[in-house]
C-alpha cells in the first residue's frame, strides 16, 4: 500500500493523517478490495485524471490499462505539476513500457513521496489494486496535500468528519453555499431527502464549477461506507475550485484598479491634445495677420489698423495667455500621476509639446513686436509724406504763379521797334529778370528734391507728382532757354540804345530780391513743421524770434525801395516828364510789395500762435511722459520684488506644503488686486500712442517691458503653486511625511550652490555620496536618465522627490499584471473575451477587448487575446 510519512499536529495531538487507513494494511496486502469501493474508486480517479489530461487534448479511458505504458501517466504528471519528465521510451517492448513507468515513479519519489510495495511491474501488468494506490498517491500529494482550511490540514478534518457527513448531500450543498451563495439556496433544501440533495450539488459543480461528475448520487447514497478515497478526492477538486474563484476576485480587482488608472491617464492626454491643438491653430492662424506688412496709403487706414492691433492686445491675447498657462499646468500634473503610477511618461503628438507651444508662442510674441514697430514706422513714414506732398503743392503752386506769362514776355519782340532808350530799359528789365530767375532756382530744386523723396517713400499720389514736377523742370529749361536768346537780342541792340533810366534799373534790382526774401518769408511762415519734444518746438520759436528781429531791417529796405518809386514820380512831377508809371526793367510793383509786406505782418502773429499752441501740446505730452514714468517706475520694481519673494518661497521650508501654497495663494491675490495699476498704466500707454509720443526719457520701463513682466509674474505665480501641489500629490500617493518632505527640501537646498531651484550634475553627486550611495560612472549615468531624462544637466526638486521615493514606491508592476491575467486565463497563455466579460466589470472588459492584440502563440483558440503584450504595454515596455 502506498504510504506518505507525512503528520500534522492538531488539538495537541499528532496524527498520521492515514491513520485511518492502519486497519486495512494486511487486507491491501493480500490485494483485496471492496468490489464497491474499487468501483468508486475506478470512477472517481478516472475521472479526476481526465480532468488534468483534457488539458493536453487526451484522455483514458480504461485507468489499468491506459498507463500500462508509461506515457499517459508521465503526461499526467506534467500537467498536474507544471514541470517536464525525462524523454519517454517510445518502444513497444515490456522494458520500454517499465522504464517509462519507473522514470514516473521516480518523479513522484522526488516529491518527497516514499512509496512502499509498488512497482513498475505491477503497473505495466495491469494490477488494478497497485495502479489505483498510485494514482491516490498522487492525488493527495498534488491535489489534497496543500489544502488547508482556516489553518487545519484538510486530511485532519476529512479523519474528524469521516465520510458520513458527505452521504446526506447537504455537505456537498453546504459547502457551495459558503463560496457561491448564489448558485444554492441552503436554506430551501429538504433534510429527508438525501439523494436529491446530492444530485443537485453534483449537477451545480459540473455545470458552475467545472467539477466533472466522478461519481453517481447512488454511488455514495446507496453504499454504506463509502470509499473515503473517492469522498477526499471528490471534495479536493471543490476546494481547489473555490480557491481558483478567490484568487480570479483579486487578479479582478488589480486589473481593475490598473484600467481605472490607465484610463484617466488617457483622459488627460486627449484633454491635453486638444487644447494643444486649438492653442497652436490660434497662433498659426495670428501669426499671418501679425506679419501682414500691406502698407496703406492714407493716414486713417493705418491708425485703424492700429486700433484693430489694440483690440487683439486687450481683447484676444490676455484668454490664450490664461489658456498657455492652464496647459503647462495640466501636462505637469498629468506627468506626475504618471510617475507615481509607474507608468511612462507622456509624449504629446508631434508639434504639440510644452517646448513646441512655448517655441510658436514666442513666434507670436516675435510676430506681434515687429508689427507694431511697423505699425508705428509706417505712420510716421505717412505723416512725413503728407508734409512733403503739402510743401511740394506750396512751392509748386508759388513757382507756378511766378512762372505765370514768363514764357510769353520773353517772347516778345518789343525791342525791335524800341528806342535807344527803350532797349536800354528792356535790356536792364531783362537782367533784372534773369537776377529774379537766378533767384527761383533754388526753389525749382527744392521741388525736384521733395518729388525724389515721395518717390523713394512711395507716396500714393506720385503720378500727380512726378507729372507736375515734370512740368516745372521742362518750363524752367524753357525759360532758361529763351532769356539765353532774348539777353543775346538786348545785347545786340544795346549798341544802338545806350539811354536808361538809373532809378527804374536800381528799383528793379533792389525790389527784386526783396520782393523773393518776401515771397521766402511767406512761404517759411506758412510752412507746416512736425516735432516731438518741448526742446524742438523751442528751438522753432527761437528762430521765429531771430526772423521778428530782422523786421525793422527789412522794413528800412522796403521804404528805400519804394522810396525809389517816389523819387520816379518826383521827378516826372518836377519836369513834367510824361513818363509811363510802369517800370521798364522790373515788373515788380510798389503795391505789390507793399501788399506781400502787409501779407508777412499778418502772417507774423498766426505764426507765433501756430507755435504757442504747439508748444502746449508738447508741454502736455511732457505731462504724460512724466505721469507714464511715475507709474511704470513704481510697478517694474514691484513686479521684479514680487518675482523675487516667490522664488524666495519656493526654495525655503517654511512650514508644510500646504502652509507654503496657502502663503502662495496669498501672493497671488495680492498679484490679481494689483491688476487695476497695470490696467491704468495700459490707460496711460494709449493716450501717449494716441498723442504720437514714441519715446520717454523719464523712465527705462516701456509697456512691453512691464507686459512681458507681468505676463511673466503671473506665469511664475501659476507655476509655482503647480510645483507645491505636485509635490503634496507626490507626498500623499509616495506617504512620504512632512518631515521627510522637510529633510528632502534642506538636503536640496544644501546642495543647490547657486540657488536657482535646480541642482547641477556634480551637485546632485555630491548629494547622492553625502546619502550614502555607492557610484560608479554607469551607475550614476542611470540615475540621472531618471532625473534628467530630457539630459538639460539641471535636476529639479520635483526629479529629486521622486527619485527619493521611487525604488520604496508600492506600485503595480507589469509582471503582476500579468500574473492576474494568467489566473482569469485559467494558466494558459492567452484569454478569451467571454472569460473577460465573466471576471471584470463590463466598461474594463470592453477595455481589454478592444486593446489587446490577438494571440499568435502556439495551441491558440479562436478569438484567443494576448494579455501578456497588453500588460506590458500598459507600462510602457513593448511597442503595443
Amino acid at each position: 500500500m502506498t504510504h506518505i510519512e507525512t503528520s500534522v499536529i492538531y488539538n495537541d495531538q499528532e496524527y498520521d493523517q492515514y491513520e485511518y487507513m492502519v486497519q486495512e494494511e494486511e487486507w491491501d496486502r493480500d490485494l483485496l478490495l471492496d468490489p464497491a469501493w474499487e468501483k468508486q474508486q475506478r470512477k472517481t480517479f478516472t475521472a479526476w485524471c481526465n480532468s488534468h489530461l483534457r488539458k493536453a487534448g487526451t484522455q483514458i479511458e480504461n485507468i489499468e490499462e491506459d498507463f500500462r505504458n508509461g506515457l499517459k501517466l508521465m503526461l499526467l504528471l506534467e500537467v498536474i505539476s507544471g514541470e517536464r519528465l525525462p524523454k519517454p521510451d517510445r518502444g513497444k517492448m515490456r522494458f520500454h513500457k517499465i522504464a517509462n513507468v519507473n522514470k514516473a515513479l521516480d518523479f513522484i519519489a522526488s516529491k518527497g513521496v516514499k512509496l512502499v510495495s509498488i512497482g513498475a511491474e505491477e503497473i505495466v501488468d495491469g494490477n488494478v489494486k497497485m495502479t489505483l494506490g498510485m494514482i491516490w498517491t498522487i492525488i493527495l500529494r498534488f491535489a489534497i496535500q496543500d489544502i488547508s482550511v482556516e489553518g487545519k490540514n484538510y486530511a485532519v478534518i476529512f479523519i474528524q468528519f469521516k465520510t458520513i457527513i458527505w452521504k446526506d448531500g447537504l455537505a456537498f450543498c453546504a459547502l457551495i453555499h459558503r463560496h457561491r451563495p448564489d448558485l444554492i439556496d441552503y436554506s430551501k433544501l429538504n433534510k429527508d431527502d438525501p439523494l436529491g440533495n446530492l444530485n443537485l450539488a453534483l449537477e451545480i459543480a459540473e455545470k458552475h464549477l467545472d467539477i466533472p461528475k466522478m461519481l453517481d448520487a447512488e454511488d455514495i447514497v446507496n453504499t454504506p461506507k463509502p470509499d473515503e478515497r473517492a469522498i477526499m478526492t471528490y471534495v479536493s477538486c471543490f476546494y481547489h475550485a473555490f480557491a481558483g474563484a478567490e484568487q480570479a476576485e483579486t487578479a479582478a480587482n488589480r486589473i481593475c484598479k490598473v484600467l481605472g488608472v490607465n484610463q484617466e491617464n488617457e483622459k488627460l492626454m486627449e484633454e491635453y491634445e486638444r487644447l494643444a491643438s486649438q492653442l497652436l491653430e490660434w497662433i498659426r492662424r495670428t501669426i499671418p495677420w501679425l506679419e501682414n506688412r500691406t502698407p496703406e496709403k492714407t493716414m486713417v487706414s493705418m491708425q485703424q489698423k492700429l486700433e484693430d492691433f489694440r483690440d487683439y492686445r486687450r481683447m484676444h491675447k490676455p484668454p490664450k495667455v490664461q489658456e498657455k498657462c492652464q496647459l503647462e499646468i495640466n501636462f505637469n500634473t498629468l506627468q506626475t500621476k504618471l510617475r507615481i503610477s509607474n507608468r511612462p511618461a507622456f509624449m504629446p503628438s508631434e508639434g504639440k509639446m510644452v517646448s513646441d507651444i512655448a517655441s510658436a508662442w514666442q513666434n507670436l510674441e516675435q510676430a506681434e513686436k515687429g508689427y507694431e514697430e511697423w505699425l508705428l514706422n509706417e505712420i510716421r513714414r505717412l505723416e512725413r509724406l503728407e508734409h512733403l506732398a503739402e510743401k511740394f503743392r506750396q512751392k509748386a503752386s508759388i513757382h507756378e504763379s511766378w512762372a505765370q506769362d514768363k514764357e510769353k514776355i520773353l517772347s516778345r519782340k518789343d525791342y525791335e521797334s524800341a528806342s535807344l532808350t527803350e532797349v536800354r530799359a528792356l535790356l536792364r528789365k531783362h537782367e533784372a529778370f534773369e537776377s529774379d530767375l537766378a533767384a527761383h532756382q533754388d526753389r525749382v530744386e527744392q521741388i525736384a528734391a521733395i518729388a525724389q523723396e515721395l518717390n523713394e517713400l512711395d507716396y500714393h499720389a506720385v503720378a500727380e507728382v512726378n507729372e507736375r514736377c515734370q512740368r516745372i523742370c521742362d518750363l524752367w529749361d524753357k525759360l532758361g532757354t529763351m532769356t539765353q536768346k532774348r539777353r543775346e537780342a538786348l545785347e545786340r541792340t544795346e549798341k544802338l540804345l545806350e539811354t536808361i533810366d538809373q532809378l527804374f534799373l536800381e528799383f528793379a534790382k533792389r525790389a527784386a530780391p526783396f520782393n523773393n526774401w518776401m515771397e521766402g518769408a511767406m512761404e517759411d511762415l506758412q510752412d507746416m513743421f512736425i516735432v516731438h519734444t518741448v526742446e524742438e518746438i523751442q528751438s522753432l520759436i527761437s528762430a521765429h524770434e531771430q526772423f521778428k528781429a530782422t523786421l525793422p531791417e527789412a522794413d528800412s529796405e522796403r521804404q528805400a525801395i519804394l522810396g525809389i518809386q517816389n523819387e520816379i514820380q518826383k521827378i516826372s512831377h518836377s519836369y513834367n516828364i510824361v513818363l509811363s508809371l510802369t517800370n521798364p526793367y522790373s515788373t515788380i510793383k510798389s503795391e505789390g510789395i507793399s501788399a506781400k509786406w502787409d501779407k508777412v505782418k499778418q502772417l507774423v502773429p498766426q505764426r507765433d500762435q501756430a507755435l504757442q499752441e504747439e508748444l502746449a501740446r508738447q508741454h502736455s505730452n511732457e505731462r504724460l511722459r512724466r505721469q507714464f514714468a511715475a507709474q511704470a517706475n513704481v510697478i517694474g520694481p514691484w513686479i521684479q520684488k514680487k518675482m523675487e519673494e516667490i522664488a524666495h518661497s519656493s526654495i525655503e521650508m517654511s512650514g508644510t506644503l500646504e502652509d507654503q501654497m496657502t502663503q502662495l495663494k496669498q501672493y497671488e491675490h495680492v498679484i490679481v488686486n494689483y491688476k487695476p495699476n497695470i490696467d491704468k498704466l495700459e490707460g496711460d500707454h494709449q493716450l501717449i500712442q494716441e498723442s504720437l509720443i514714441f519715446d520717454n526719457k523719464h523712465t527705462n520701463y516701456t509697456m512691453e517691458h512691464i507686459r512681458v513682466g507681468w505676463e511673466l509674474l503671473l506665469t511664475t505665480i501659476a507655476r509655482t503653486m503647480n510645483e507645491i501641489e505636485t509635490q503634496i500629490l507626490t507626498r500623499d500617493a509616495k506617504g512620504i511625511s512632512q518631515e521627510q518632505m522637510n529633510e528632502f527640501r534642506a538636503s536640496f537646498n544644501h546642495f543647490d550652490r547657486k540657488k536657482k531651484g535646480g541642482m547641477e550634475t556634480d551637485d546632485f553627486r555630491a548629494c547622492l555620496i553625502s546619502m550614502g550611495y555607492d557610484l560608479g560612472e554607469v551607475e550614476f549615468a542611470r540615475i540621472m536618465t531618471l532625473v534628467d531624462p530630457n539630459g538639460s544637466g539641471i535636476v529639479s526638486f520635483q526629479s529629486f522627490i521622486d527619485f527619493m521615493t521611487r525604488e520604496t514606491a508600492d506600485t503595480d508592476t507589469a509582471e503582476q499584471v500579468i500574473a492576474s491575467f494568467r489566473i482569469l486565463a485559467g494558466d494558459k497563455p492567452y484569454i478569451l473575451a467571454e472569460e473577460l466579460r465573466r471576471e471584470l466589470p463590463p466598461e474594463q472588459a470592453q477595455y481589454c477587448i478592444t486593446r489587446m492584440p490577438a494571440y499568435t502563440g502556439p495551441g491558440k483558440a479562436p478569438g484567443a487575446l494576448d494579455y501578456s503584450s497588453f500588460s506590458t504595454a500598459l507600462y510602457g515596455e513593448s511597442d503595443l
